[in-house]
């Protein structure tokens, strides 16, 4: 056997010069290879050209459009687009579906694109909504800003609106965009936490960027842990400028509106889902169409007149941080969109699907909003490297519905035989008509003028009222899962600094926001200036005393041997005719007869978790079941405010889980009558018994 050597820890002779890339020998006094990359003490461009200013791209004048020469903006933008392959950097974890726009025709008044202003026209669309931060392989149910972009294959040309579920960003230039995404992504050294904010690196930016509170508020409330894509509401985030027939123009913002109203998950709720069904959202968004219970969504705009100032009562509209609040520009209808089927193939729709802020139709215009002015850049940017090359139109998920004739040639992946000499204007060979102003995308002419500066104007200064009016507008059970959340993040945070930081800008936010906060972190609560002349905007909170639609709800029966067969299907037949499923939950698997009465047994208490319901009933003649499991089941739908009952001498069972059935929300019953499946559904429709919440916290 051969006897190892000791490996020795340095050379004996010296190590030959190390070349450059060209073969050759550096020379005296340059940098190693390796000392001279990211070891620089000032920001550089990837050329090593030293760099004045990375928060503000390069526009004409404050409130300019950005400009093409902008040189920094363009290769950080285009590097950061191209960090990953194939995956996309942000939105990678997404489910989509099918669907039809149907436009009320009220848009005529303010737009000439003819999807929306032609009153009951029928245009194709295809929705995909996604988490931003997760990988394609991270759970659905985390705290998350979420995607929804809708592509409609409209007869002029396809339009995109990618918006989100939340009116406001992060940034307001969209040169910062790499570095918000890169705070909140998993640390690079070693790749945690996935899918989540509750991090240093993330805190670290927001409490450094303020500009970001008014956001952080949005994703630390409810907004952030939607119960369902159903429930879940999108906005357009930037203003659009709309061009009637008459080349009248007005300012506008983009609102989704949930035909099934707003509703959101409680923070252990969404824990337990990322843990036992990681694919919660998507497989509610699947089984829902497929069982013909549709998810609607109405399409608004708020309407602002189109002044130079572009502002509306005293709000920058350019601003991408700040909303205007819907009691001062209501919310108009223009069309109701229905998802009604699912995807053939999630690679070939759902993934390869390709949108961009720059689709766009006569009619519809974007503004000078710096952070959109960077997305115009970025998306088209973005599928050349994710999508293989030019040709990602030619996919058929991406095809438009209208005639195409671009004179593009070549490159990667193209499945079109050209035909032909001329694939240039003006030519004399093929008998091509060139552009036409008539009926074709001609910008109203506006006047652009101002001195080359990185700057924004002094209305993007405002970083904190917008996020006061945000908390002032929250009930009660929502201001604490607001504080919670803060709580829960800022105590994942390892340095303390941040964490104090933090505080500081909270502080400004609100006085009693700050001081919960910093009691559960064990903090002094610094001192702050919040503001005090905000007017709460009641459209901002989700709690309602109103009930809505139940379609897409799931209801779980308990039930065991000898349990009221009847009552199971008279309430089954309810919930259908609403759109509702009823599930029947049991200790075993099987199918449950009683006479010529039979039920199949969907879940047993050991596959089954609460998250899957939004009520949980007891059957009566199953009043004497008694199972761990089935506690914890009912504890938790108890401590998530969903609604409970019982009939008959189902109520057994709910007091041997420990339940309280005279606590709000707990419905019982001698029976399965008409009146107790009204209550039921009423119950089902408000979503949650807050009063019982606010119980539990109390106690």
């Amino acid at each position: 056997m051969a006897v190892k050597r000791p490996r020795k820890s340095q050379p004996t002779t010296p190590a030959p010069a190390e070349k450059d890339p060209a073969g050759t020998t550096p020379l005296a006094g340059a940098l190693a290879p390796e000392q001279g990359l990211q070891s620089g003490e000032f920001l550089t461009t990837a050329e090593g050209l030293r760099i004045g200013d990375t928060d503000h791209s390069l526009k004409a004048g404050p409130r300019g459009p950005s400009l093409l020469e902008d040189f920094h903006l363009r290769e950080k933008i285009t590097h950061f687009d191209h960090e990953r392959i194939p995956e996309r950097v942000v939105h990678a974890r997404g489910a989509a579906a099918h669907g039809v726009f149907k436009a009320y025709g009220s848009a005529a008044s303010v737009t000439k694109a003819r999807f929306l202003a032609e009153e009951g026209k029928e245009t194709p669309v295809f929705v995909r909504f996604s988490t931003v931060l997760g990988s394609r392989g991270s759970a659905d149910t985390v705290r998350d800003v979420r995607g929804f972009a809708v592509k409609f294959y409209t007869d002029e040309g396809n339009v995109d609106l990618v918006g989100n579920n939340m009116p406001v960003f992060f940034i307001q230039d969209g040169i910062k965009f790499p570095d918000i995404i890169h705070a909140g992504k998993p640390h690079p050294d070693r790749e945690i936490p996935q899918a989540q904010s509750a991090h240093d690196t993330f805190w670290d930016f927001v409490s450094l960027h303020t500009e970001a509170t008014h956001h952080v508020m949005w994703a630390m409330s409810d907004r952030g842990i939607p119960r369902s894509y159903r429930t879940m509401e999108g906005f357009g985030v930037h203003t659009f400028r709309l061009v009637d027939a008459d080349g009248g123009t007005h300012l506008v913002k983009f609102h989704w509106k949930p035909v099934a109203g707003v509703h959101s998950l409680v923070w252990e709720e969404a824990q337990l889902a990322a843990g036992t069904d990681p694919d919660f959202h998507r497989r509610d968004l699947a089984d829902g169409i497929d069982a013909g219970a549709f998810f609607e969504y109405e399409l608004g705009v708020q309407v602002f007149p189109d002044s130079d100032e572009e502002t509306f009562e005293g709000i920058d509209l350019l601003d991408p941080t700040k909303i205007v609040p819907e009691e001062l520009a209501p919310v108009q209808p223009l069309g109701l969109l229905t998802l009604n089927r699912n995807p053939d193939n999630y690679f070939a729709e759902t993934e390869q699907v390709a949108f961009h802020t720059g689709h766009l139709v006569p009619g519809i215009e974007i503004t000078n909003d710096p952070l959109m002015q960077a997305r115009m850049f970025s998306y088209l940017d973005t599928q050349l490297t994710r999508l293989g090359g030019p040709n990602f139109a030619q996919l058929p998920i991406n095809r438009p519905h209208a005639p195409v004739n671009d004179n593009l040639r070549d490159g990667m992946h193209q499945a079109v035989v050209h035909r032909g000499i001329a694939p240039y204007l003006p030519n004399s060979l093929a008998g091509t008509e060139g552009p036409r102003p008539e009926g074709g995308y001609v910008q109203v002419p506006r006047l652009v003028e101002g001195p080359k500066v990185r700057a924004n104007p002094v209305s993007f200064d405002d970083h904190f009222s917008q996020a006061t009016m945000f908390y002032a507008s929250m009930s009660g059970i929502e201001k604490v899962h607001l504080i919670e959340a803060f709580t829960f993040e800022l105590g994942k945070v390892y340095e303390q600094p941040i964490r104090e930081r933090m505080l500081t800008v909270l502080a400004e936010v609100d006085t009693d926001l700050c001081a919960q906060v910093a009691a559960g972190l064990g903090l002094p609560a610094p001192q702050g200036t919040p503001a005090t002349d905000v007017r709460p905007s009641p459209a901002l909170s989700q709690i309602t005393g109103v009930p809505g639609p139940i379609a897409g709800r799931v209801v779980g029966v308990v039930a065991g041997p000898g349990a009221d067969l009847a009552g199971i299907a008279k309430l089954r037949a309810a919930l259908t005719a609403e759109g509702a499923v009823l599930r029947v939950i049991s200790p075993i698997g099987g199918t449950l007869r009683k006479g010529t009465r039979e039920e199949i047994i969907e879940r047993t208490f050991l596959t089954t978790r609460s998250i899957e319901f939004d009520a949980l009933l007891i059957a009566g003649g199953a009043g004497n079941l008694k199972d761990i499991k089935l506690t914890v089941l009912l504890q938790e739908a108890f401590r998530h405010a969903k609604a409970i009952g019982a009939w008959g001498d189902g109520a057994e069972a709910l007091r041997t889980a420990g339940i309280d059935t005279g606590a709000p929300g707990v419905l019982l019953a001698d029976g399965m009558t008409a009146a107790y499946r009204k209550q039921l559904t009423t119950a089902l429709g408000l979503h949650r018994a807050w009063e019982r919440a606010e119980l539990v916290m109390s106690s």
